[in-house]
């Protein structure tokens, strides 16, 4: 089995673009209508998928309850600096053993995203 996408259900598409692909840097797949919704996936094209999902009206079903993403920048320092700037609360660093620091930060609808730096 292979893991394809995570879905989550938005507020403001380009609100979450703005923060997904704009801030983050991830690349924008596709983006379309659907049963009335408007989808875009984002991430590497051979690549597992994030899937923004906007309802008509914008009202998610439970926002930001009960799910992260875990993203791996190639360049955690200056991420940071960026969502800092712009004015994201970020948390200290979490380094549950010396190969592995990560932050959260909450996205436009209140999902946490954890962000991931590995070393050897």
């Amino acid at each position: 089995m292979k893991f394809v996408w995570t879905t989550i259900q938005v507020r403001d598409l380009d609100r979450s673009l703005a923060f997904y692909h704009d801030l983050l840097g991830m690349p924008v797949c596709e983006r379309f209508q659907g049963n009335g919704n408007e989808i875009t996936m984002l991430g590497d094209p051979e690549g597992t998928k994030l899937e923004l999902l906007c309802k008509p009206g914008g009202e998610p079903d439970a926002p930001g309850q009960g799910l992260s993403l875990g993203l791996a920048p190639q360049d955690l320092p200056a991420l940071l600096e960026n969502l800092r700037a712009a004015g994201l609360d970020v948390t200290p660093p979490i380094s549950p053993n010396p190969h592995l620091v990560f932050y959260f930060v909450k996205d436009p609808d209140g999902y946490s995203v954890q962000l991931v730096q590995q070393s050897e």
